[in-house]
């Protein structure tokens, strides 16, 4: 069988990170200098698609982290309705790994514009969003072909993360992150083929999660969506309590992400309770008791756990869409690079 685009460049996830970590120091440790001497009250996100759930990762992490709130500004804000906001002394993190977006760049332009520090990630650092910001952290991805990003998802969550390391100088986060990519290379080795054959003759599923994991849950929904076209939809395994939890009848699919943090025994609850119920549920968690328990590769610190869980991920969802007969390379009505205003 010929290898797909989206398989090989998952396969690269690990190189790319390493080679991240080694090229993307220097400007990173300056972005951290930036933020120590700035020490912003608050952090703003500019992303959309997979990079939005980047941001998502980010905003758990630098609340967790650091204490300091995170808001998803909408782009159209600037690029439609031409407004303002007062963003001095703020911080803001655009994420595109083609930075190329109309929307995403009139929006970090006009932050870095209004006093915010302004930090772009990424894989073109010679876009029109690293020349609006006034920080640019390359990806160093290597080119990605195939619409469904991947590799350059994951370094931007590596990018993301490292950035408020290098903020609070936290040594055993940039210990863990040193030590990545060999825990990603075995994380891709996990076999999640149970996933595979649960969603067998089902065209709808949920991907649950919390903290930085529902971040993953997110990106996991996209993907089933845009590589598998199954409609996936993501929740915290709070919020899908509050409603959406009566659409789960007998055998409907549940992916359930946690880290092994404070809220994995939560989630684990939620998942053996849907499983009750009759759901069939899948959780990166050895601690169920009805859920089946998808194997796992632990990096060593929370914050970086869900970049272990989102890598075996992409396998399986190439996989399950390849056994669907559909190219993920070419997923219908997408293209790689996406404009919008």
């Amino acid at each position: 069988m010929t290898d797909t685009l989206m398989r090989r460049e998952v396969r690269e996830i690990p190189a790319a990170v390493d080679r991240l970590l080694a090229e993307g120091a220097g400007p990173m440790r300056k972005a951290g200098a930036t933020l120590r001497d700035l020490d912003p009250r608050v952090f703003v996100t500019v992303a959309r698609g997979s990079s939005d759930h980047a941001a998502t990762c980010f905003k758990y992490c630098a609340e967790l982290m650091c204490g300091v709130p995170v808001a998803s500004v909408g782009p159209s804000v600037a690029s439609v309705y031409g407004r303002r906001l007062r963003l001095d002394g703020a911080a803001c993190l655009a994420i595109s790994q083609s930075g190329q977006s109309p929307d995403i760049v009139a929006m970090a332009r006009m932050a870095d514009e209004q006093g915010a520090a302004t930090f772009a990630v990424t894989n073109h650092p010679d876009s029109p969003l690293a020349d609006a910001c006034g920080h640019i952290l390359a990806l160093h991805a290597g080119e990605e072909r195939s619409v469904a990003a991947t590799k350059t998802f994951v370094a931007s969550v590596v990018s993301a993360i490292w950035l408020l390391a290098e903020w609070r100088q936290d040594a055993a986060l940039l210990s863990a992150l040193r030590a990545l990519p060999e825990t990603l290379e075995t994380a891709l080795a996990q076999d999640w083929c149970a996933l595979t054959e649960g969603l067998e003759g089902h065209g709808s599923l949920y991907c649950i999660g919390r903290g930085a994991a529902y971040a993953m849950a997110g990106e996991a929904a996209l993907k089933f969506k845009e590589t598998c076209q199954l409609h996936a939809e993501s929740y915290s395994s709070a919020e899908v309590l509050h409603g959406p939890v009566s659409i789960v009848a007998p055998g409907f699919p549940v992916l359930a992400l946690t880290a092994r943090d404070e809220a994995e025994a939560g989630l684990v609850e939620t998942a053996d309770g849907m499983a009750e119920k009759g759901a069939r549920v899948f959780v990166t968690s050895d601690r169920a008791s009805r859920a089946t328990c998808l194997p796992v590769t632990r990096t060593g610190h929370p914050l970086l756990d869900p970049l272990a869980l989102i890598v075996p991920f992409y396998a399986s969802v190439e996989r399950i869409a390849v056994a669907r007969g559909i190219d993920p390379d070419t997923p219908r009505h997408l293209r790689k690079v996406t404009e919008t205003v």
